[in-house]
């Protein structure tokens, strides 16, 4: 908002330096009037001063007649995205600089040429003064477009621009964060009271609160200060849009055609619908979602995400894909960041890594560059690959990344990269331990496992303050598979299992019995279970894991990281109580299930090695560290 009023200040005194007429008020001082021996005298002085200033400004604001004509004249089959806008935006500049037009092509062009915060920031001013300048000159004509059809008609092609010009500023100021300005823009259009909404100000008002629902007035003025208050002003806004569309339907009607309400109500559906769902209300959310599926306009990226948060697996991954080639302009492609996600649950591992690579191919360092590498960080991870994701994960951390079309977050996507960045500290530990079974007697094994080890005691300190910052942290982290969450449930379990066991078994017991998904409380079991283990009751843990195994239905083909973790705790049980042949049985179907977790868990398989071919020194050296490796190596 400061930016908005200082731009509005140079504009005046700019304008004020045109006029020799505004010098001249501007230099009549206090004492000039009530100090003078005739006050009505120079009271008639400053109203002539205040006068003619008026008609100055009122002429100036229709400009050059001429100039405009021709400048309408030449922008007729010039697109502001052209290559040549630029160059005419200068042109027409130059013939009437108070004329919005050639600020409109010159911040249309940077705004559309832009994919980094530097290059929405140049695009800013020039559409800030074209919208200023547009309402300035031409005000009137949109208060009036609506009275008749000739007016509208008479007026169409500026309304055009208006919209343009508002929705890009918008576009601008949403994707750098400015939440205080995107509002005052959504109330400066509103304030015209559109019947019809070509730019629709009152869902994208629901969107705004939604996007920014865990910030408080202290950020952002319009704010509630709480995500339960934030989320109900959005609500409430989608409702409000649905009354406006209903009370202007019999007049949009005659103007736009019998049935063109249901077009704006597709709109609405649209954010109602990722407003249940985050507020878990699924039935509702299902609702709309079959609306705008009925209607044609389903966005099925979105839909996709509900399925991953109800443990739809298999279906959101087919949703995903109906959305996976869909045209994206410099946006976030959500499927590429989910579709990777959901082949790790499904130990599809290399489609992970290579659906995160074609992402990274066609997006270049556009906008989404950081999350396509998280993902591929996190399919590396659970690969195998640790040096390929400590790559990867690098990347993203050193990417300025910036959110369009998206309510995905910079504190969200610092919060995943650390996150990351733990696992990768845990399963690098794992892996010295894995690859030398001896090393307790290593001086350099035991430096590497101290130095990891404090690595990760400085990752969870950050992490932890994080997490105890977001205000949202039991919806999106501790909930599990929220369509707004950004990591994983495997993921979540890696970050609080070595923090307050007690407070989480607790927690997800509570889960077990309030939550409506019914493919998520194996989940709710499993980290329930965890707790307690790490709450060092083994047996009632035991019990659980043992329990799961017995009367849980689920879906073996894309679960089988649930099962690799639950085929895990078994194995970790009956090693505790020396059951050799219950840890054999577990621990075979945990390799069957998800091979890439063996490596650094620290349970040992039985394998049988068979060479063949040379036998030369390096065959020796590599059979040596193979046998070094915490394999139990047998001869069948």
């Amino acid at each position: 908002m400061k930016n908005i009023i200082a731009d509005q200040q140079m504009i005046l005194k700019k304008r004020m330096q045109e006029h020799p007429a505004k010098g001249v008020y501007r230099n009549i001082k206090r004492k000039d009037v009530i100090g003078s021996t005739n006050y009505f005298t120079a009271l008639k002085v400053l109203l002539f001063f205040t006068i003619h200033y008026s008609l100055l400004i009122s002429a100036n604001a229709q400009g050059n007649p001429s100039a405009r004509y021709e400048i309408d004249a030449k922008r007729t089959g010039v697109s502001p995205v052209d290559k040549d806008a630029i160059p005419r935006s200068r042109e027409f500049l130059r013939l009437d600089s108070t004329y919005y037009v050639g600020y409109m092509y010159e911040g249309l062009y940077l705004a559309d040429k832009s994919s980094d915060v530097f290059g929405f920031r140049n695009a800013i001013p020039p559409l800030r003064r074209a919208f200023n300048l547009f309402e300035r000159d031409y005000r009137s004509n949109l208060k009036a477009m609506y009275t008749a059809p000739e007016n509208y008609m008479q007026n169409i092609n500026r309304y055009i621009d208006f919209l343009q010009i508002s929705s890009s500023l918008r576009d601008c100021y949403d994707n750098l964060e400015m939440a205080d300005s995107v509002m005052w823009l959504l109330d400066r259009v509103g304030a015209y009271n559109f019947p019809k909404e070509h730019f629709p100000v009152t869902t994208l008002k629901a969107w705004t609160y939604h996007r920014n629902r865990f910030y408080t007035s202290d950020k952002f003025s319009f704010l509630k200060n709480s995500v339960a208050e934030n989320e109900k002003e959005a609500f409430n806004y989608c409702y409000r849009a649905f009354g406006k569309i209903s009370r202007n339907e019999p007049t949009n009607n005659l103007w736009f055609g019998p049935g063109q309400a249901e077009s704006d109500r597709q709109g609405v559906y649209h954010y109602l619908a990722l407003l249940h769902c985050y507020n878990k209300q699924y039935d509702s959310s299902q609702y709309y979602y079959q609306k705008m599926v009925n209607g044609g306009s389903v966005s099925w990226n979105n839909y996709g995400n509900m399925q991953h948060e109800l443990g739809n697996f298999a279906i959101a991954t087919d949703y995903f894909n109906k959305d996976r080639f869909r045209s994206y302009q410099k946006t976030l492609r959500e499927p590429y960041y989910y579709l990777p996600m959901l082949d790790v649950y499904a130990g599809r591992t290399k489609e992970a890594i290579n659906t995160s690579k074609e992402a990274i191919d066609f997006a270049g360092s556009t906008p989404g560059f950081g999350w396509y590498n998280i993902a591929l960080g996190r399919s590396y991870l659970y690969d195998g690959q640790l040096d390929s994701a400590e790559f990867a994960i690098n990347k993203a951390a050193n990417f300025k990344e910036i959110h369009i079309g998206t309510t995905l977050t910079q504190s969200q996507y610092d919060f995943t990269v650390n996150l990351l960045k733990l696992q990768l500290v845990e399963k690098k530990a794992g892996q010295v331990k894995f690859l030398n079974r001896g090393w307790w007697y290593s001086p350099s094994a035991l430096y590497d496992i101290a130095s990891l080890k404090i690595e990760k005691m400085l990752l969870e300190y950050v992490l932890i303050n994080q997490l105890s910052a977001n205000p949202e942290r039991d919806r999106i982290v501790y909930d599990l598979f929220c369509s707004e969450s950004t990591t994983t449930f495997d993921e979540a379990l890696v970050l609080i299992r070595d923090f307050s066991p007690a407070y989480f078994i607790k927690k997800y017991e509570n889960y077990q019995t309030t939550d409506p998904r019914e493919n998520i409380k194996r989940y709710f079991k499993l980290f329930t279970n965890e707790m307690i283990w790490q709450n060092g009751n083994e047996e009632k843990a035991m019990n659980g894991y043992e329990d799961i195994v017995k009367v849980t239905m689920l879906d073996t083909a894309t679960e089988k990281l649930f099962l690799g973790r639950l085929y895990e705790g078994l194995s970790k049980g009956y090693d505790e109580s020396n059951n050799k042949t219950s840890y054999d049985f577990n621990n075979n179907a945990l390799f069957e299930r998800f091979p890439q977790l063996m490596p650094f868990n620290g349970l040992k398989a039985k394998m049988h090695l068979s060479t063949s071919g040379i036998n030369d020194a390096n065959t020796g050296k590599v059979l040596d560290e193979l046998k070094k490796c915490n394999i139990e190596w047998v001869d069948n």
